[in-house]
C-alpha cells in the first residue's frame, strides 16, 4: 500500500466510477481465451471486440493491474479476492501447459519464432496480432498483483513465464531478435526488468536488455529525431523500459534515450491536452494537425509513466507541469463520469465529440489502460525521498508514512478553489522538508504557515520549507489562476484557451448528434456529419476583455458576442467536464481583417464539400485491421516527403479492404497516389506500376502510374462506382491487384465519397 488515499473531489469521484467497472467485469469471461488457448472449455463466453480477436488476453492483464492497484488505494478485500481468483485460474492453466506459457492465444506463433525462421511485420508476428504486446500485459498484471496484493502465486507464475521466454529466445541471434522486435511488443523490456528486481535473477535482466529495439532507441541516444511516421504507442513503452534499465544499470545511454524522447514528444508532437499522435502515429515535428483520431489515450498513460522516471532523476518541475496538464485534460477527461466508459482517441476536430467504449464489446488497448488510470491518480501527488516530501499536484488526499511517523492531509477543492492546505496530524521525529511545486501558470503564488505569509525561494521550480513540524501545523498555498491562450505549433491563428492548467472547451450542443456515443466500434462515428464551428473574432492578447467567468463554483465561462458568423456568445467549460455533446478545444481566433478572408475560404470549401462515407489510411494498424486487410506480396511504409503511409504490391499480388458505401445514392472511390511514382527496379527486377482496381471482384478501373503529378506531392484520382455494385450493400471489398512484373500502387489513401446533400 503506497500510503496515499484520495479524499473528496474530482479524482475521488472518477476513481469510484472506475472501480465500478472493475467489479462489473467477470474474471471467467476475461479468462475464456486463456482456457481456449490450452484447448480447454472456458467457464463462460469470452468478451467481444478485441477480446474476440488475435489480441485476446491483453484485457485480463490490464484488469489485474487495475484491480490490484485499486485494492492498494482503497483496501477493498472484495477486489483482492477477485484478483486472487484470477491468479489461481492462471496458475491452473500454466500447469496444464507444462512449459510455463500462459496467454490468451495459442503459443504456436512463439514456437515458430524460437526456431529463428519467422515473418515479422509492424503488427504481426507469424500471422499473430502483436503477441508479445498482449503477453506483456499479462506480465505486467502478474507483477502488479504480486506487488500490490502480496499474492505470492502471482510471482511464481510470472517467473515461470519469464523462464519460458528466456529458454525459448536463447537460440536467436541478435539479428533475429531485432527482426522479431519489428512487431509491436509493448514494454517487454520493462516487465522483464521488473521481474529481475523482484527476483535478482540475472537472466531476466539480460533478456530485458535484448528486448530493447535498437532501430528506435539508438537514434534517440544520439539525439536524432526519427519519430515521424512511427506508430506512437509502440515506441513509448520501449522508452519506459529503457528508463527502468537506466535505474538498474546506470548506463547513461538509456537515460539519454528517455530524456530526448520525452522532450521530442512533449515539445514537438503533443496537443494542448497533453496527448500525442494522429491516427495513432507521430507526424512531423512542430505540427498539430487536427482530426477525429488524435491523442490516443494509451499514449498519455505511458507518457505519464515515463514522466515519473524523469522527475526522479532531475527533480525539475517542468516534468510535473506536463504531468498535471495531461492528467487533468486528457486522462481525467477520457472517462465518462456517467457510465465509466473510456475513450480510445480524444478528438481535436472542431465540432466533433468523444466516443467511449462499450462495457462488453470493445476492449481496445485504451479500454485496458483506461481501467488502470483511475487507480493511478495517487501515484504522483507526492514523492517522498528520505525526509523530503514533494507536493506535485493539488488534489485532496491523505499521506501516511508509518516508518517516518508522518500523517498529512491535503485539503482542497482545486481547481474550483484557488488554494490548497497541508495539515499535519502526526509529525514524526526531526526536521522534514516540504517541497511544493510552483506551477508555470501561477505567477503570484503565496505561501502561509499557520496563517502567516512566508517569503520563499525556488529551486527547480519547487519552493522549500524545512522545519520540525508540530501537530496542527498548517501550510497554505494560494494558487491564483488566470486566463491565457495557447497557439498551435503549425498555425498562429489556431488557438486554445486555458484557465490555470485547465483547457477550456467550447460547448457546441447536440445538433445532429449520434444516437449513442458509447459503442463497440470506435471508427463507426469517424465520419458522422459535423456542424459549423464559430470563429472567434477578438483580440488574442486581451482575452479578459471578451471572456468572463460566470460561475466560479463550476468554472463556467461565457464570451462576448465574438462568435462568427452570427455574433454568438459561447460557453466554455473545463474539458474534463464536457461529455456527450459536441465541442471544440481549438479555435480560429481572428482579427476582423483575417475573418473576411476566412469567410471567403469557408464559402469555397462549402461548394466542394463531399460526405466521406469511409476511408482507410494504408500502413496504419487500426485502419487496416478494422477494414479487414487481406494481402499477398504486399508491403507498406511511410513517406516523409508527403507525410503519409502507403501500401503496394510487387509481382502477382493484391491487397484489399472492406469499406462502407452509401447504398441509396451514387458513390465514388477516391485513391491518393504519389505524383512522382513510376516504373522502378527492386532486387534486380523491374516493375511497372500498372494494376487493376476491383469492387467485389468486378474490375472498375485500370490504372497506370508514371509521373502523374508533381514529384513531391500526392494526387487524388476519382473513380465513379456503378450503382449496381453498391445498391443494397453496406460494404464492398476494394481490391488493388497486380500481375507478373507489375506493381499495384503505392496507394497513399482510399476514400468512399458521396456528394453532401
Amino acid at each position: 500500500m503506497n500510503g496515499i488515499t484520495l479524499q473528496n473531489g474530482l479524482f475521488k469521484a472518477s476513481q469510484e466510477k472506475g472501480k465500478e467497472y472493475l467489479y462489473y467485469l467477470e474474471v471467467d469471461r476475461l479468462m475464456a481465451p486463456f482456457y481456449e488457448a490450452t484447448g480447454q472449455r472456458p467457464k463462460k463466453q469470452r468478451y467481444g471486440g478485441w477480446e474476440s480477436t488475435g489480441i485476446s488476453g491483453h484485457s485480463l492483464g490490464h484488469w489485474l493491474s487495475a484491480a490490484s492497484q485499486m485494492y492498494a488505494v482503497t483496501g477493498e478485500e472484495a477486489l483482492k479476492n477477485k484478483v486472487v481468483y484470477a491468479i489461481d485460474e492462471l496458475a491452473y492453466l500454466q500447469q496444464l501447459d507444462g512449459e510455463g506459457y500462459v496467454g490468451g492465444f495459442p503459443k504456436t506463433c512463439f514456437e515458430q519464432v524460437f526456431t529463428g525462421e519467422f515473418e515479422a511485420e509492424h503488427f504481426s508476428l507469424n500471422g499473430q496480432w502483436v503477441p508479445w504486446y498482449s503477453l506483456h500485459k499479462v506480465f505486467a498484471g502478474l507483477i502488479d498483483a504480486y506487488q500490490f496484493t502480496k499474492t505470492k502465486k502471482a510471482l511464481q507464475i510470472v517467473r515461470r513465464l519469464a523462464d519460458w521466454a528466456v529458454k525459448g529466445l536463447s537460440s536467436l541471434t541478435e539479428k533475429q531478435f531485432q527482426k522479431m522486435l519489428i512487431c509491436e511488443h509493448g514494454g517487454m523490456n520493462e516487465a522483464l526488468a521488473d521481474v529481475y528486481l523482484l527476483t535478482g535473477e540475472k537472466s531476466y535482466l539480460a533478456l530485458a536488455t535484448r528486448f530493447c529495439h535498437l532501430a528506435v532507441l539508438e537514434p534517440l541516444a544520439r539525439k536524432e529525431d526519427r519519430l515521424e511516421g512511427l506508430h506512437a504507442n509502440t515506441q513509448i513503452p520501449k522508452v519506459v523500459g529503457a528508463a527502468k534499465l537506466y535505474e538498474i544499470t546506470g548506463e547513461e545511454k538509456y537515460k539519454e534515450m528517455a530524456l530526448f524522447f520525452w522532450q521530442l514528444v512533449t515539445e514537438t508532437r503533443s496537443y494542448i491536452i497533453g496527448g500525442n499522435s494522429i491516427n495513432e502515429h507521430f507526424g512531423p515535428a512542430h505540427q498539430e494537425k487536427l482530426g477525429v483520431q488524435t491523442t490516443e489515450t494509451c499514449n498519455t498513460y505511458n507518457m505519464l509513466k515515463l514522466t515519473e522516471h524523469l522527475f526522479r532523476w532531475t527533480h525539475e518541475s517542468n516534468y510535473m507541469d506536463y504531468y498535471e496538464r495531461a492528467l487533468y485534460n486528457h486522462i481525467l477527461a477520457s472517462q465518462d463520469p456517467d457510465s465509466g466508459m473510456k475513450t480510445y482517441f480524444v478528438s481535436s476536430e472542431p465540432g466533433h465529440f468523444k466516443v467511449y467504449c462499450s462495457p462488453d464489446h470493445s476492449f481496445w488497448c485504451c479500454t485496458g489502460t483506461g481501467m488502470e488510470n483511475p487507480a493511478r491518480y495517487t501515484r504522483s501527488i507526492y514523492t517522498v525521498e528520505n525526509t523530503a516530501i514533494f507536493i506535485h499536484l493539488f488534489i485532496a488526499s491523505e499521506l501516511r508514512l508509518a516508518e517516518q511517523g508522518l500523517h498529512i492531509t491535503q485539503e482542497t477543492a482545486f481547481p474550483f478553489e484557488q488554494k490548497t492546505a497541508l495539515r499535519f496530524h502526526e509529525t514524526g521525529n526531526g526536521p522534514v522538508t516540504i517541497k511544493i511545486r510552483v506551477p508555470y501558470w501561477c505567477k503570484q503564488l503565496k505561501l502561509l504557515i499557520n496563517g502567516e505569509e512566508q517569503a520563499f525561494t525556488t529551486s527547480g521550480g519547487y519552493l522549500s520549507v524545512t522545519r520540525v513540524w508540530q501537530k496542527t501545523d498548517t501550510v497554505e498555498v494560494l494558487l491564483p489562476m488566470s486566463l491565457h491562450t495557447y497557439t498551435a505549433k503549425d498555425d498562429p491563428k489556431k488557438t486554445a484557451v486555458l484557465y490555470g492548467p485547465l483547457v477550456l472547451a467550447g460547448v457546441l450542443g447536440k445538433e445532429n448528434f449520434p444516437e449513442s456515443d458509447i459503442l463497440a466500434d470506435h471508427l463507426k462515428l469517424n465520419h458522422h456529419p459535423g456542424v459549423d464551428v464559430p470563429a472567434l473574432v477578438a483580440d488574442k492578447h486581451s482575452i479578459n476583455e471578451w471572456l468572463e467567468l460566470r460561475d466560479e463554483k463550476k468554472l463556467v465561462f461565457v464570451t462576448d458576442a465574438v462568435g462568427q458568423p452570427g455574433a454568438k456568445k459561447i460557453t466554455l467549460l473545463p474539458f474534463f467536464h464536457l461529455h456527450h455533446e459536441r465541442y471544440t478545444i481549438y479555435w480560429d481566433l481572428l482579427t476582423e481583417e483575417e475573418y473576411l478572408l476566412y469567410q471567403e475560404e469557408q464559402a469555397r470549401q462549402t461548394k466542394q464539400r463531399f460526405l466521406v462515407v469511409d476511408e482507410v489510411q494504408p500502413h496504419e494498424q487500426q485502419p487496416e485491421v478494422e477494414h479487414q486487410l487481406k494481402k499477398q506480396n504486399s508491403s507498406s511504409g511511410y513517406s516523409a516527403v508527403v507525410q503519409k503511409g502507403w501500401r503496394d504490391t510487387r509481382g502477382e499480388g493484391y491487397f484489399s479492404y472492406q469499406m462502407s458505401v452509401d447504398s441509396n445514392t451514387e458513390n465514388k472511390l477516391v485513391v491518393t497516389y504519389f505524383g512522382g511514382d513510376c516504373t522502378f527496379t527492386d532486387n534486380g527486377s523491374s516493375y511497372e506500376r500498372d494494376f487493376q482496381i476491383l469492387i467485389d471482384d468486378t474490375v472498375v478501373a485500370h490504372q497506370k502510374l508514371n509521373h502523374i503529378g508533381a514529384p513531391a506531392s500526392t494526387v487524388d484520382i476519382q473513380y465513379p462506382l456503378p450503382t449496381e455494385l453498391t445498391y443494397g450493400k453496406e460494404k464492398v471489398e476494394v481490391t488493388f491487384r497486380s500481375d507478373h512484373q507489375k506493381a499495384a500502387g503505392g496507394v497513399y489513401g482510399i476514400k468512399i465519397l458521396t456528394r453532401k446533400q
